[in-house]
């Protein structure tokens, strides 16, 4: 029983590893990033404004555990990066513009951010889960994409971002 059992375990864990990458990289990468225009009660966004910047096109909602947790890590990534044309362009798919207006304050966040509750971004770029993220490089083309909470104060990320 005990040889059966990590069999299927072992075949679950192919299917899933199967599933998750088919070998092929994830949509848009490599492709310039579709362009986009919001206004909410804040602001108007539009991002080929950022032409000739690094964005971290983030797209999350105040709801999300996973963006909650990664929130302090963009607030720290957005301070020391902002000098070398890094820019967080965050867009929430938040309904309530009270909860978004409220977490934004209360934890402080001092990136671009505006909301899109109808989720046009989020459509435009094919995101499904929260966060996503995507890098875009100085001329427009993405270059990568996050699924989930990343730490983004990481050497790693940091670099990366710096050397783009």
């Amino acid at each position: 029983m005990h040889k059966r059992a990590l069999s299927a375990l072992g075949a679950i864990a192919l299917m899933l590893l199967v599933g998750c990458y088919g070998g092929s990289r994830p949509k848009h990468i490599g492709d310039a990033a579709p362009d986009f225009t919001l206004q909410d009660s804040d602001r108007k966004v539009t991002l080929s404004d950022y032409h000739g910047q690094v964005v971290v096109l983030n797209i999350w909602a105040s709801w999300c555990p996973p963006c909650v947790e990664e929130t302090p890590a963009l607030i720290a990534m957005q301070q020391k990066l902002k000098d070398k044309g890094v820019t967080i362009v965050a867009v929430s798919i938040d309904e309530d513009a009270d909860a978004y207006h409220r977490f934004i304050k209360d934890h402080g966040v001092n990136f671009l951010t505006v909301r899109d509750p109808d989720r046009k971004t989020a459509n435009l770029y094919g995101t499904f889960g929260w966060p996503e993220t995507y890098i875009i490089d100085r001329k427009g083309v993405i270059r990568r994409k996050f699924i989930g909470a990343a730490d983004w104060t990481s050497p790693e990320i940091t670099s990366y971002l710096e050397n783009l």
